[in-house]
């Protein structure tokens, strides 16, 4: 025996056979000397293949003959139909017992043996992905094995591959027959692929046994068990979506196919042909194998390794033809999956101590960069919040530069919020809020207001608690998400509704909710004190303990003098911990322990003033950057001062002059006290003894008729809707009311408002009148110029019968609010369309006061009719404007409009004088002299509001007191006077609404003289509202209620039941409703103001307008050229919010501020001054003037004498 060159043995047969043919020497059995092998040298390879097919082919004959025994069978049994009906009548009960018995065996047999190899279980499972992963390491014994001889002598024993595989292929035997057992299809499951699989390396590893011999033989099948690779990740949980299910299908028909066929070369190659006896065998390896498969199919073919056998290359022919085309169509689809699966597929993986939010709905460029640029504003201080944003559709590049920039805190996943998997990927369930934006450009408002909706209820359905805060497009659509189980407002949940918000915010209000950086201009231009104002924003911060027991005035004075910051509302809790948002409550309104303030201030890190402040340490610092938090310890209300303050509930006096703490006197300058309401049971009972009391009083109602708004509604302390408070009212003080005969109507006057027009709805918050048909509203335009229309609000709304409705009810609501007495109710007239009109008429035939002038905004003609030069605020909406495609156009209607007003003329100046004059006098604000009247006047300011739904103030001025700044005689008769404000949607379009200005395209909105003037208004700058109420969803009710006059949650669950206000009997807690502040403008021409409008500063008018009336100052509307010591003829005013102490006024400024409501303005009118009115003054219904006299203000009388 000698050793071959190719490494095998040469066995000796015989000499006879070694001498006559050489060649089959070269055998390939290597002998092992412990195993007693074939003398002979004969392959047994036979004895493995035939054991395969005998297993197949008998088990198939087997299958095939019993399917023909009972096919025949049950052809014999139908041949005598009768007798068989016969048998079976006669053995019914016997016969049914038995096929009984033998199909629930054999029924729960088969059920048991579908549930263990099913996946349906978790034991089904297990065994499923056990029987695969024994398969692959059968497979890796098989790639092992491959490095030795195909057909060699193995001992069982000794062979510790040969022990492992045994065992695999036991499993296998059994797991067969549980699929046996379980198939309904006997034939078939032979047939299986996993069956012949079986079939051939099942069998001949108990032949190898038994012969102590080893071939490699067909165990490469084992491979193509790697087909049901997709299944069992899918039965793990694993691949969950259709493009990786088919990835994965892909490759591992592609990978499987290749190795079962690199396999087969392998076997044949290193075996020879049996018709060459074995002789013409090369040896390969099985990676050889694999690697010249892979270069027939990608056909290169590169030569080096090829096959030399018979079997080999006849399987090449076929293989090539199956394995190019699989080549050519498999691997171009799996590249192509690869290549398209989503860059921004992954998950987010939260930090541990950092929040994030989930931004989704509509992510563009535009909406996106808005968001972040006030969301991660420096002036916020550190946000430590990540932002994630989800959106179906990948980002472009530009939107892609912007996340990259912003890496740090912004991540994006590529997914949709209606697909439950997509949620937990970005940790829904986890996260601080979810922001949904809507998008504003849309050509169907409601359509898209209904996919916010769906976006809503996919959240709230996966995660019930999470804080959704949402935009609205349209406002009606609002009442949809009461509609939704988890939605509660109580606990974050909000909507921002777009279109009605935005033809009523004003520039101020506007700055003060966006996230604006200072920008310094040395010139002294109206741009710079438009800047150092825009600078302000909202922001909230508890009030230190040095302010407990103080009231409200004196610590928004201490706030405003000594630490720089604007304080307008506190946050009031009960002793129910019930809290409710007061708006310059009064006097009466003490502080808190841990009392949560709104203030106005540049940034985050001042506002920490008014937690740090400490009387002890910071009342001799003057520079109120050294307040800084120090040791004292900040003491908590006792027992015994809420005692006392419940103690002076009992007398209804205050804390500090009430006779149960204190006999001291009040001082002339406090106002009438009232007690702090404890508990809504209290108050109800206090609020009827202290309307007992009026007569004592001789008619003066005193200011605690606020009191009930405490109990409005019982609230969770993370957020509240609060539009009341409690306030006094200072204005109707008894030594300075007096009788006027323009306000007391007649007994006839009185008697028909009782009857039709003094009605409120249901809430109290509105005025209200019986519904009516919309043929008694609408007016030609002979009936409108004979009306002779003055002190009105002009409406020109664009809309059709096919355009989208803007809900023009929200912009009345607040022009109807009843914290205005029925004759401060400005008359509104709507100029458009009839057939639009009428879809909107519903919601509003509850209003009083409102016309309808059929025509459009365009006509001239329409204008004239309704004397829009005599209007106090014309508005102009579109409902158009999303039906255009291109963004320039989109607001084509609204500066068509704008722009045809203001070039129109008029010529009765002096006219437009009179009847401008009679818009309304707040309480204690008349001018009180006959020189003050419009006769006497020169002239006529622009009338401005802080909204569409603020009603609106007209200031005069003495003739004497006139400056030539503001003297524009032959400017009387031009459209350009006449105040409006138009909404945008496009906010490069501002450029075209003023033609006398010089701002570059692409500035900013905000930075533009329409919008600083009030005169546009774009909805994209109310983007930032989504940021502003994330932080602290309190803002959103401050801005509510300033801006809607009232609109509560509960009102908008009234609105969603019935879509209309319901009218109400006046009761007490109704009429307590209307007491709360409004937002109006104070003239500084005369008054007890005047001489502070004489270069006075800021601060002092202040302290003065708080400490007298309770009014809270927070900005000035100025003329744009009043810093100019030339004349100028421009009548346009800018906004500066809240401006510094020492900031300077000019007579002709007007002063933004926050007014307490009086109860007695329609019966008594008081005012601060003692003059006469004049017969010509005395007949005009009431003024529009914030127009104090400044006559006998000094030498007053006690407060406590009534004067009517």
């Amino acid at each position: 025996m000698l050793p071959a060159k190719d490494g095998d043995v040469r066995l000796q047969p015989s000499q006879n056979s070694m001498m006559a043919n050489p060649r089959k020497m070269d055998l390939i059995i290597p002998p092992f000397y412990d195993v007693p092998c074939d003398s002979n040298g004969q392959r047994m390879w036979w004895a493995f293949l035939a054991s395969s097919m005998v297993t197949f082919f008998g088990g198939l004959f087997i299958i095939l003959l019993w399917r023909t025994v009972r096919y025949l069978w049950t052809v014999c049994c139908h041949c005598n139909p009768k007798k068989k009906d016969v048998q079976r009548v006669s053995s019914v009960e016997k016969k049914d017992s038995t096929v009984v018995s033998e199909v629930g065996w054999m029924t729960s047999v088969k059920d048991w043996a579908g549930v263990m190899i099913s996946a349906q279980t978790l034991t089904g499972r297990v065994l499923v992905v056990l029987v695969f992963v024994l398969s692959i390491a059968a497979l890796v014994i098989y790639f092992i094995d491959s490095s030795n001889p195909i057909e060699s002598c193995q001992h069982f024993d000794k062979d510790f591959t040969l022990q492992i595989d045994m065992g695999f292929n036991i499993f296998f035997l059994l797991y067969f027959g549980l699929r046996f057992i379980a198939a309904n299809d006997k034939l078939w499951f032979w047939l299986e692929v996993n069956s012949v699989v079986d079939f051939f390396t099942v069998p001949p590893v108990f032949v190898s046994v038994y012969l102590n011999r080893s071939w490699l033989g067909l165990r490469f099948l084992r491979a193509l068990r790697l087909i049901q690779f997709s299944e069992i990740l899918q039965f793990l949980n694993i691949l969950k979506t259709s493009n990786s299910i088919k990835l994965v299908n892909l490759c591992s028909i592609f990978i499987s196919t290749w190795l079962t066929a690199a396999g087969f070369i392998h076997l044949v190659e290193n075996s020879g042909d049996p018709w060459e006896n074995f002789q013409n065998f090369q040896q390969l390896s099985y990676w050889e194998c694999v690697y010249l498969l892979m270069v027939t199919m990608s056909t290169v073919g590169y030569g080096d390794v090829c096959a030399k056998t018979t079997l080999g290359r006849l399987f090449m022919v076929f293989f090539i033809l199956g394995g190019l085309a699989m080549f050519a169509s498999y691997v171009p689809e799996i590249i192509e999956l690869i290549g398209n699966r989503k860059k921004y597929g992954g998950s987010y993986s939260a930090v541990n101590g950092r929040k994030h939010i989930v931004v989704c709905g509509h992510i563009t460029l535009e909406s996106v960069s808005n968001f972040l640029k006030d969301f991660l504003h420096k002036d916020r201080d550190d946000v430590n919040v990540e932002i994630v944003f989800l959106h179906n559709i990948s980002p472009n590049l530009e939107l892609e530069a912007l996340f990259k920039r912003h890496f740090t805190q912004v991540e994006f996943y590529q997914g949709s919020v209606l697909n439950p998997h997509d949620l937990a990927r970005v940790k829904i369930e986890s996260a601080d809020a979810c922001l949904i934006l809507a998008n504003k450009y849309c050509a169907d408002p409601d359509a898209e207001d209904a996919s916010n909706i769906m976006r809503v209820i996919s959240i709230k359905n996966y995660h019930p608690k999470i804080r959704i805060i949402t935009q609205m497009l349209q406002y009606h659509n609002k009442a949809h998400l009461l509609n939704i189980p988890s939605w509660n407002w109580k606990e974050g949940d909000d909507a921002i509704c777009l279109s009605c918000l935005a033809q009523g915010l004003s520039t101020m209000l506007a700055n003060l909710f966006s996230m604006r950086s200072f920008i310094k201009i040395e010139e002294d231009t109206w741009q710079k004190y438009y800047l150092e104002g825009v600078a302000n924003e909202m922001y909230t911060e508890y009030l230190s303990s040095a302010f407990v027991g103080l009231s409200f005035p004196m610590v928004c004075e201490i706030c405003y003098v000594k630490l720089k910051l604007l304080l307008i509302a506190i946050e009031y809790k009960t002793d129910q911990r019930e809290s409710s948002t007061l708006i310059n409550p009064g006097n009466h309104v003490k502080m808190q322990e841990g009392t949560l303030g709104f203030f106005i201030a540049s940034d985050a890190k001042e506002v920490k003033r008014a937690l740090y402040y400490c009387k002890a340490c910071h009342d001799d610092i003057t520079d109120p950057k050294r307040i800084k938090k120090c040791g004292c310890k900040r003491p908590k209300m006792t027992g015994s001062h809420r005692m006392r303050l419940a103690c002076c509930l009992g007398c209804g006096e205050a804390e500090h002059g009430c006779s149960c703490t204190s006999r001291s006197t009040r001082s002339n300058m406090e106002t009438p006290p009232c007690a702090l309401p404890l508990s809504p049971a209290s108050v109800s009972d206090k609020l009827a003894t202290l309307r007992s009391s009026k007569s004592n009083y001789n008619g003066y109602i005193k200011s605690t008729m606020d009191a009930p708004a405490v109990q409005q509604s019982a609230l969770s302390p993370k957020k509240k809707q609060r539009n009341g408070g409690m306030r006094t009212s200072p204005n109707c003080s008894p030594k300075t009311i007096r009788h006027d005969p323009v306000l007391i109507p007649s007994h006839d006057q009185m008697e028909t408002m009782d009857d039709n027009v003094k009605r409120y709805d249901s809430t109290g918050m509105f005025h209200w009148c019986p519904s009516r048909d919309i043929e008694k509203v609408i007016l030609t335009r002979s009936e409108a110029a004979m009306t002779v229309l003055s002190g009105h609000v002009v409406v020109c709304i664009f809309g059709d019968v096919k355009s989208a409705v803007v809900g023009l009810r929200n912009l009345v609501m607040p022009l109807r609010a009843s914290n205005f007495h029925y004759h401060e109710l400005k008359h509104i007239v709507f100029v458009g369309s009839l057939e639009y009109l009428k879809r909107e008429w519903e919601t509003l035939h509850n209003f009083p006061k409102v016309s309808i002038l059929p025509g459009t905004p365009l006509s001239r003609a329409d204008l004239r009719a309704v004397n829009i030069n005599l209007c106090d605020m014309c508005v102009i909406l579109s409902a158009n404007q999303n039906n255009i495609d291109d963004a320039s156009l989109q607001d084509k209607e609204c500066i068509l409009a704008s722009l045809n007003i203001k070039s129109m003329q008029f010529d009765d100046s002096i006219g437009l004088l009179q009847a401008n004059s009679q818009g309304f006098t707040p309480p204690g604000m008349d001018r009180s002299s006959p020189e003050n009247s419009p006769v006497h006047g020169l002239e006529r300011q622009t009338s401005i509001s802080t909204g569409a739904n603020i009603p609106i103030i007209t200031e005069l001025a003495k003739s004497d007191r006139l400056l030539n700044a503001v003297c524009v005689r032959q400017d009387k008769s031009c459209g350009t006077n006449i105040p409006m404000i138009t909404e945008l949607v496009n906010d490069s379009n501002v450029q075209f609404l003023d033609q006398d200005d010089d701002d570059d395209p692409d500035t900013e909105l905000y930075l533009t003289q329409p919008f600083a003037c009030g005169t546009a208004f774009a909805v994209s700058v109310l983007d930032s509202l989504m940021s502003a109420t994330y932080f602290n969803d309190n803002i959103l009710t401050l801005i509510r209620t300033l801006v809607t006059g009232g609109a509560t949650p509960e009102l908008e669950g009234l609105l969603a039941e019935e879509n209309a206000l319901r009218g109400g009997y006046s009761d007490t807690h109704t009429l307590a409703n209307r007491d709360r502040c409004r937002v109006a403008q104070l003239a500084l021409y005369d008054g007890p103001f005047a001489q502070l409008g004489e270069g006075g500063c800021y601060g002092d008018l202040f302290c003065k307008a708080l400490k007298t009336y309770n009014m809270l100052c927070f900005g000035i509307y100025r003329l744009r050229d009043a810093h100019l010591s030339i004349p100028s003829q421009c009548t346009k005013r800018y906004v500066i919010t809240n401006p510094p102490y020492e900031f300077e006024l000019v007579p002709t400024d007007l002063i933004f501020c926050l007014m307490q409501f009086d109860h007695n303005a329609a019966q008594c009118r008081s005012t601060l001054s003692h003059s006469s009115h004049s017969s010509h003054s005395s007949s005009k219904k009431s003024s529009s003037v914030h127009s104090i006299s400044a006559k006998h203000t000094k030498s007053r009388e006690p407060r406590d004498k009534p004067n009517c």
